[in-house]
């Protein structure tokens, strides 16, 4: 079995009576790309920064490729670490920038030179090594943080929220480029964000994490379809939620009665509920189907008519707010790319459907 690159083991933190970080224990392998998710005050830069060694733990253990490093100081672990606000020295030029690290190391000037030449290559700025950092572009800017971490040969790479201070376009743009240089590189990435298509489009394996517990550790793909908490549902993408009683249960199929009268069907998917439960159905927009008429919504499980309330048009993701002839939650709805509903405005009759295996059932929680 491949030793990986980080583990860490019941790791804990407490801050007086404030629990941060509350047992938490995962395993990062060598050269892939680690995210942990989650919204502010989750515990996920508390978690960074203890594997950096800027907190102690209060009980646990961290280990990098088998050895524990809660005895060794920060500037002695083989991890670096990329901040948001980048932390680059305007008084140096990129070359200058790069290299600090090697020369804090004490390496000989003709080898710090030749790795840094090495390293810009990588990043694909061979060039640029004359220039100042106020000449960059803010995408460049984050490969020479990059670069600057990885010119020192990290057994891990910690990102905390380094896209968090770029424009919407940029940081679309870098999430392709961060995926594409901890390829390049081949080393061991664990990110922290509370931005879900982040995490989602760039991670090997994402951490949902919530109350200083990870809530579902997995592929992007199987916490988007199948989510394993109420949280991981309402927090990975968009759903509609509907709350109501469990009025039967066959199998993993259900039967719901929302709180406005809807009767609704859904699947526990192996989760324990049953009749006279309290429980929440979660519902993709894009796994609701739009439709003319009554029958071309007549084969799903769930069928529904009503009337488009809103239109929130946004390129290949628009959606349409449509409010059912029966009960009050507004339900949101993918808009197909086809073309074939771009005559639909405000007050316009809708049918939709969906099958009852794209209803996520919970357990409701309190509050």
């Amino acid at each position: 079995m491949t030793q990986p690159d980080l583990a860490c083991t019941h790791l804990t933190k407490r801050f007086g009576d404030t629990t941060a970080v509350d047992d938490v224990s995962f395993e990062v392998p060598p050269g892939s790309f680690f995210s942990i998710l989650g919204p502010s005050g989750c515990g996920k830069t508390t978690i960074m920064r203890m594997i950096a060694g800027f907190l102690a733990p209060s009980d646990g253990d961290i280990r990098i490729k088998g050895r524990s490093v809660l005895d060794v100081p920060p500037n002695k672990r083989p991890v670096n670490m990329v901040f948001q606000h980048l932390a680059l020295f305007p008084m140096m030029n990129i070359a200058d920038n790069i290299g600090y690290g090697l020369r804090r190391k004490g390496l000989p000037k003709p080898e710090i030179t030749a790795k840094v030449g090495e390293v810009l290559e990588r990043i694909g700025l061979p060039d640029i090594g004359t220039r100042r950092v106020e000449e960059l572009s803010g995408g460049q800017k984050q490969r020479v943080a990059i670069a600057r971490c990885m010119v020192l040969e990290p057994d891990v790479l910690l990102l905390d929220e380094p896209l968090g201070a770029l424009d919407l376009k940029l940081r679309e743009h870098m999430k392709i480029e961060l995926k594409a240089l901890q390829a390049a590189f081949d080393t061991t990435f664990v990110y922290i964000t509370h931005d879900q298509s982040e995490a989602l489009v760039m991670s090997d394996t994402v951490a949902v994490m919530n109350a200083g517990r990870f809530e579902q550790m997995g592929a992007a793909r199987d916490l988007y379809y199948r989510p394993e908490t109420a949280f991981v549902a309402g927090f990975v993408g968009d759903s509609n939620r509907w709350r109501g009683r469990v009025e039967s249960v066959d199998g993993d199929a259900l039967r719901l009665r929302s709180d406005s009268g809807l009767a609704l069907l859904g699947s526990r998917h192996g989760r324990a509920l049953s009749d006279g439960t309290t429980a929440d159905i979660y519902v993709r927009p894009e796994a609701i189907r739009l439709g003319h008429t009554p029958g071309d919504v007549a084969h799903f499980d769930n069928r529904l008519s009503g009337t488009v309330t809103s239109l929130l048009f946004n390129g290949a993701a628009s959606r349409i707010l449509m409010r059912p002839d029966q009960g009050s939650e507004e339900i949101e709805v993918a808009l197909p790319q086809s073309g074939e509903f771009a005559h639909l405005e405000r007050g316009s009759a809708v049918h939709v459907g969906w099958s009852s295996d794209q209803g996520n059932c919970f357990a409701a929680e309190a509050g």
